[in-house]
C-alpha cells in the first residue's frame, strides 16, 4: 500500500552528500520537503534544483528544511551540485540523498519493490522518482506530488501549498482554490456559525456550507 496523507513517513538512515543523516531525527521540529529525482546531470532537474536553492530564505522564513533524493551516489551528487549552482547563481545548501540502493524511492512508494537500476540506465529507468512530499513537524506527510519527466516541477506553488498547509495545520481551516498568503480562509464545518464568529470574528456567508473568515495572525 502507498504511503498516503497523514501516514508518518518512513524514517531511515542514508549518506548524503552533507553526511550521514536519520530522516527522522533530521527533520527535527521543523517542516520537510522532500523533493526526489530519477538522475544526477539531467536537464529539467538541474532547474528545479536551482529552484530551490533561490528559495533558501523562504524556506528558512517558514521553518522548513529541504532535502533532495537521487539514485546517484555522493561523488556524483557533489559535482552536480556545482552545475546547480553555477545555473541557479546560488549555492545550494540543501542535502541530496545517496539512494543508489533505491530503499528511500521505494519506501516512499516512487518505485515497486521489485525495482532495480541495470547496466547503462537511463532517467527513464527510473522516470518515476520525481516527486515531491510536504512533511509537517509531526513526522506525517501532508501533501504529495509527483510529475512526469516532460514537465518540470512548479516551487512557487509548492511554497504557496506549504503555506496553505501551515496556516491550516491543527486548525479547523482550509484554503479555497488559488489562495494565497494574506487572503480570506474557509472555516471547517466542524464549527458552527456562533463558534466560528467567536474563533475567527465575522463569517462572509457564502452558501451555508461555505463560510470565509478573515486570515487569523
Amino acid at each position: 500500500m502507498g504511503l498516503r496523507i497523514n501516514d508518518i513517513v518512513p524514517n531511515f538512515e542514508a549518506d548524503t552528500d552533507k553526511g550521514r543523516i536519520a530522516f527522522h531525527d533530521w527533520i527535527g521540529d521543523s517542516w520537510a520537503i522532500l523533493f526526489s529525482h530519477p538522475k544526477d546531470f539531467t536537464p529539467v532537474c538541474t532547474t528545479e534544483f536551482g529552484a530551490v536553492a533561490q528559495l533558501a530564505d523562504e524556506w528558512a522564513k517558514r521553518n522548513t528544511k529541504v532535502i533532495g533524493v537521487s539514485v546517484d551516489g555522493v561523488e556524483d551528487h557533489k559535482k552536480w551540485k556545482g552545475d546547480i549552482e553555477s545555473f541557479a547563481g546560488t549555492s545550494a545548501g540543501f542535502p541530496i540523498i545517496a539512494d543508489e540502493g533505491l530503499a528511500v524511492s521505494k519506501a516512499f512508494d516512487m518505485l515497486p519493490a521489485d525495482a532495480y537500476l541495470p547496466d547503462g540506465r537511463t532517467p527513464a529507468d527510473s522516470a518515476t522518482v520525481r516527486s515531491v512530499f510536504i512533511i509537517s513537524p509531526d513526522k506525517k506527510l501532508q501533501l504529495s506530488m509527483t510529475y512526469p519527466m516532460s514537465v518540470g516541477r512548479n516551487f512557487a506553488e509548492v511554497l504557496r501549498a506549504l503555506d496553505g498547509l501551515q496556516r491550516t495545520y491543527q486548525q479547523p481551516l482550509a484554503t479555497p482554490a488559488n489562495w494565497q498568503t494574506g487572503q480570506d480562509v474557509i472555516v471547517a464545518l466542524a464549527l458552527d456559525n456562533a463558534a466560528a464568529e467567536e474563533k475567527y470574528g465575522a463569517l462572509d456567508i457564502k452558501l451555508p456550507y461555505l463560510r470565509f473568515a478573515k486570515n487569523p495572525g
